[in-house]
């Protein structure tokens, strides 16, 4: 006779949810728009909802650790890859180390929704390969808490874990 696996009912955290409009959307560069939804620094991970306007193309780019991206609207590709657009639906798995440069569609001016789970940080390359600039968890958690206070919109629904090992480190 096999025994029941035990799932623990007292002791189990409550969920946790965010709705569209509890997190502001910020300005993270030209024609690019933020909305970080969990940051867990112990983990090195940060979600996010980005909107890119039509014809964006971001700089060329790598993670250190994987990426997981769910399309909500729009069209977009790495320049690397054009035959593979992702549209409404579409997931990707980018493996640690993909070096690729997102460009949303310029065609019918919609502007592209994308949900991104990301492990590690990003690098930005410049023109030349050299590392132009890093992103990582706890920076993307501190410059989406500085633009909300810059524009007075409140971020206390973000999901943060691990804000201890942040103050560790200031």
């Amino acid at each position: 006779m096999t025994e029941a696996l035990a799932i623990p009912t007292s002791g189990v955290a409550e969920t946790l949810h965010i709705g569209y409009e509890d997190l502001p959307w910020i300005a993270a560069s030209e024609g690019e728009q933020t909305q970080l939804l969990h940051v867990d620094l112990s983990q090195g991970l940060w979600v996010v909802r980005t909107r890119f306007d039509a014809g964006v193309t971001l700089a060329k780019h790598y993670h250190t650790g994987p990426v997981f991206a769910v399309t909500q609207s729009g069209r977009w590709w790495y320049r690397e890859t054009p035959e593979q657009v992702n549209t409404a639906g579409s997931y990707l798995f980018e493996p640690a180390m993909s070096v690729h440069t997102l460009t949303a569609d310029g065609e019918g001016g919609e502007p592209t929704d994308v949900w991104f789970a990301i492990y590690g940080a990003n690098v930005n390359l410049d023109d030349d390969g050299n590392v132009a600039s890093i992103l990582d968890a706890a920076t993307a958690l501190t410059l989406y808490r500085e633009a909300c206070a810059a524009e007075g919109l409140s971020c206390e629904k973000l999901i943060v874990l691990g804000e201890n090992l942040l103050q560790a480190h200031r």
